[in-house]
């Protein structure tokens, strides 16, 4: 398990980027040499967890339950195959890091990852995608067609901060006693609702917007189940 690539974006335009000036930061690039990681802090004021990497709408991306995006090479592939054979580089998803040997989607909400000798990293959710997202891909129902696979890739926040470059190895230090995939948390929170109640054994590990959904389903369900029963 290890990094192919670390990736940082600039601000570019899009058409329906949120960020001030129409600008977003998804178009991500390798980089050369290491970068240090670092909690951005809160959502709204910190944006990316890696240094030099935009984040253009802290409204909606970045922060410390956002810190860093990870995808596997692995999921690329397939989706070289699923678009016809179009050419995905290493952070055509916006991801920060590439990974290979990793089961990134399938994940645990808060499993923890060692990358290189210092950077330690905690699973927190899947990605919802945007369209801005959509804007950067340019395929046809992109929204849709990325929520009907789930396969999400994984954010992460950053518990210890550290320097890593391309190459780095990637070990998977804790996981949890529970079976919340980052997958299984899109899915929940989109598509099959019916599965929210499934993501409070994650606890605080899960990104506090899901943690929210989840207990007001379980509160919301359990008085219907309650008024049902009179």
């Amino acid at each position: 398990m290890r990094l192919l690539s670390v990736n940082a974006g600039r601000p570019t335009p899009s058409p329906s980027a949120g960020g001030p000036g129409g600008l977003t930061g998804i178009d991500k690039r390798p980089v050369e040499g290491p970068v240090r990681v670092s909690d951005p802090g809160v959502k709204g004021v910190g944006g990316s967890g890696l240094a030099g990497d935009a984040v253009c709408d802290l409204r909606h991306h970045g922060g410390s339950d956002q810190a860093v995006y990870a995808f596997a090479r692995e999921e690329l592939d397939a989706w070289q195959r699923l678009l016809d054979g179009r050419e995905l580089a290493n952070g055509a998803f916006g991801e920060n890091l590439t990974t290979a040997g990793i089961d990134v989607s399938g994940a645990l909400i808060g499993e923890r990852w060692r990358v290189g000798d210092e950077l330690l990293l905690e699973v927190t959710s899947g990605r919802i995608p945007c369209r801005t997202f959509a804007d950067h891909i340019a395929e046809e129902k992109w929204i849709r067609r990325f929520t009907e696979e789930a396969v999400t890739g994984a954010y992460l926040r950053v518990i210890e901060p550290g320097t890593i470059r391309a190459g780095d190895p990637v070990e998977i230090v804790h996981r949890p006693d529970h079976r919340v995939t980052a997958s299984l948390q899109f899915r929940a929170v989109t598509t099959e609702r019916t599965l929210l109640p499934s993501l409070l054994a994650a606890a605080s590990a899960l990104h506090p917007e899901a943690l929210r959904k989840a207990r007001e389903y379980v509160a919301t369900a359990g008085g219907r189940e309650a008024g049902a029963g009179h």
